[in-house]
C-alpha cells in the first residue's frame, strides 16, 4: 500500500515540475510580454474533451523545451475567459496551436504529438534560412528531412525571394542555403543561383519559365511524391491544391490486395512524376474510416481514390482497376474531365453534410435509458422531464 501511495504522489509531483514550465496567459499578456520573447501558446475551453487529452503532451513539451534551453516559451490560455487574447490569435476551434515570434503569428495545423508540435516550435524559433557550412552538416540536414530546400549561391534577387517565401512557409517545411561546395559532387547545377529541392532520393531544381513562382512551387514540392498520408497531411496537401491518389489498405496486417494496390501506386508515383506530380500526390492510407467520412459513406479496402481537399470533392475508378495501365487511365480520365466527380462543398452537400454529421454524432453519443433499460428519449427532444416506466411486480 506505502509502494501505492509512493507512486502516485511521485506522478504528481512530476505532473507539477512539469506544469511549472507552462504558464497561463490572461488578456494582458500582449502587453506584458517581452518584444524578443517566443511564446508557443495553446488555447483551449474548459468543456473540451481534446484539449484535456493534449495537457500531459503540452506539459512534456513545457518541460522539454525548458531542459534543452529552447528560447521558447510555452504557456496555455482558456479562450472562453480571455476572450481579448483569443480574438488577437484569431482563436476558432480549440484546441488551438500558435507561435509569437517578433509579432508574427503561426498557426500549427499538423497532429496534436509531442514530436509533431516539438518540431513546429524548434522550426519557428530558429532562423529562417539555416546556413550549411559543410558537407557533415549538409547530409546530417538530409538524413533528417524526407523534403529538403537548399539555396544555393550568393546573395541575389533569388536569395531575396526564397527568404520572403520562407516567412511565409515556415510553418510547414525548412529552409535551408549553402555554397556550391557543400554539396554532394553528385549534385550537378548548370547555373547559380540556384533553389534545390532533395527528396525522393534524388534532387530538382527550381526553374521559374516552367514552374511558375517560386512560392507556388515550393508549396507543391513539400511533400514526397509518395508517402503514407494521415488525414493532417492529406488536408496540407488539399491546402496546395493539388489532387491525391490513395490507396487505401488495411491498417495493420496488408493482405495481398492490398500490398498490390500501394504498389500500383507507388509505381506510378516514380515512373510517371513528370506526367502528375504538377496536379496529383501519391500515397497510401491505413483505413477507411476518414475517407468514409469524407465520401459519407463505406468504402471497401482495399481501394483506390482521389480526392479534391480543395472542395472536398473525389473520384472514383468506374471499372475494376487490374494493372498500371488502368490506373493511367483512370488519372488521364481524372486529369481531363471524363471521369465524373462526386461530392464538393456546393449548397447541395453542406446541406447533406450536415444531416450526415448529426447523423453519425447521435450514432456515437452513449445511450440513455432509464433504470428497466428502456430508452431515455426526453433529453433529446429538449424536455427536463424524466420518463420512466414503472416495473411490474
Amino acid at each position: 500500500m506505502a509502494d501505492g501511495r509512493t507512486t502516485v504522489l511521485l506522478s504528481v509531483l512530476m505532473f507539477a515540475a512539469a506544469a511549472a514550465f507552462v504558464e497561463e496567459l490572461n488578456d494582458s499578456f500582449m502587453e506584458t510580454k517581452g518584444d524578443d520573447e517566443i511564446w508557443l501558446i495553446k488555447f483551449y475551453a474548459p468543456w473540451c474533451t481534446f484539449c484535456k487529452q493534449l495537457d500531459p503532451v503540452w506539459h512534456q513539451i513545457g518541460s522539454e523545451l525548458r531542459s534543452l534551453g529552447s528560447p521558447v516559451h510555452v504557456g496555455k490560455s482558456d479562450a472562453t475567459a480571455n476572450t481579448g487574447l483569443a480574438k488577437e490569435f484569431r482563436v476558432r476551434t480549440y484546441p488551438a496551436i500558435l507561435m509569437l515570434k517578433k509579432n508574427i503569428k503561426y498557426n500549427y495545423s499538423g497532429a496534436r504529438t509531442k514530436d509533431g508540435i516539438m518540431d513546429f516550435a524548434n522550426r519557428i524559433a530558429g532562423p529562417l534560412v539555416r546556413s550549411l557550412s559543410s558537407l557533415q552538416l549538409f547530409q546530417h540536414a538530409m538524413s533528417r528531412h524526407d523534403v529538403m530546400f537548399v539555396y544555393v549561391g550568393a546573395t541575389s534577387p533569388l536569395k531575396g525571394n526564397y527568404t520572403s517565401v520562407a516567412e511565409q512557409l515556415i510553418v510547414h517545411t525548412y529552409f535551408f542555403s549553402a555554397s556550391r561546395d557543400v554539396l554532394p559532387k553528385a549534385v550537378s547545377l548548370s547555373t547559380l543561383p540556384a533553389v534545390v529541392v532533395f527528396k525522393d532520393g534524388t534532387y530538382f531544381t527550381y526553374r521559374e519559365e516552367r514552374d511558375g513562382d517560386l512560392k507556388s512551387w515550393i508549396n507543391r514540392e513539400r511533400f514526397p511524391n509518395f508517402s503514407q498520408i494521415d488525414s493532417y497531411t492529406l488536408y496540407a496537401m488539399g491546402e496546395t491544391g493539388k489532387l491525391v491518389l490513395l490507396a487505401l489498405v488495411e491498417e495493420k496486417h496488408l493482405g495481398e490486395e492490398s500490398l498490390r494496390y500501394k504498389s500500383l501506386v507507388e509505381s506510378v508515383a516514380a515512373e510517371h512524376r513528370e506526367s502528375y506530380s504538377r496536379d496529383m500526390y501519391f500515397g497510401f492510407m491505413a483505413g477507411s474510416d476518414y475517407i468514409s467520412g469524407l465520401v459519407m459513406g463505406e468504402i471497401i479496402v482495399p481501394s483506390f481514390i482521389v480526392v479534391n481537399l480543395s472542395n472536398d470533392g473525389y473520384f472514383l475508378p468506374p471499372g475494376t482497376v487490374q494493372t498500371e495501365h488502368n490506373l493511367l487511365d483512370f488519372l488521364d480520365g481524372v486529369l481531363n474531365g471524363s471521369v465524373q466527380g462526386h461530392g464538393g462543398n456546393g449548397a447541395f452537400q453542406r446541406v447533406r453534410r450536415l444531416v450526415y454529421d448529426t447523423r453519425v454524432t447521435l450514432a456515437a453519443r452513449p445511450a440513455v435509458v432509464n433504470e428497466d433499460g428502456t430508452p431515455l428519449l426526453t433529453p433529446l427532444l429538449g424536455s427536463h422531464k424524466k420518463t420512466s416506466k414503472k416495473k411490474s411486480d
